[in-house]
């Protein structure tokens, strides 16, 4: 299983990588193998500012839909419109192609709280 060192993780299993004022959000490599073929992601907070840890949309596997939480607040400032017609981006490279969100990061602060790849490692044994 794949945690790249450059990327902070969330205990909800999301992924986030700065760049800049600016963030790409998906789910981890550990979360897409748990919930399996994925077949559907529903982003409806595009343009919506939203609080640290609040859901800003569902990802649909076979089986189950879970929600995706925000690792920190900001605006939603795009989707990854590939994942209308391939969902299983998110399996297939879920730290590459298969991102799901862009944000305008609002709380600078709010990233030292999340946890590094070590960290993460350790959470999900």
């Amino acid at each position: 299983m794949n945690f790249p060192s450059e990327l902070k993780y969330t205990k909800e299993h999301e992924w986030i990588r700065i760049e800049g004022n600016q963030a790409v959000v998906g789910v981890t490599d550990f979360a897409q193998s748990e919930l399996g073929e994925i077949v559907y992601v529903d982003v409806t907070s595009v343009g919506e500012t939203l609080a640290k840890d609040e859901v800003f949309g569902t990802i649909e596997a076979v089986k189950t839909v879970s929600d995706l939480f925000l690792p920190v607040s900001g605006e939603v400032i795009e989707f990854n419109a590939q994942l209308e017609d391939q969902p299983e981006l998110v399996n297939a490279d879920a730290y590459g192609e298969g991102w799901i969100v862009k944000i305008a990061i609002s709380d600078a602060s709010e990233i030292d709280s999340l946890l590094s790849a070590e960290e993460y490692k350790a959470l999900i044994g």
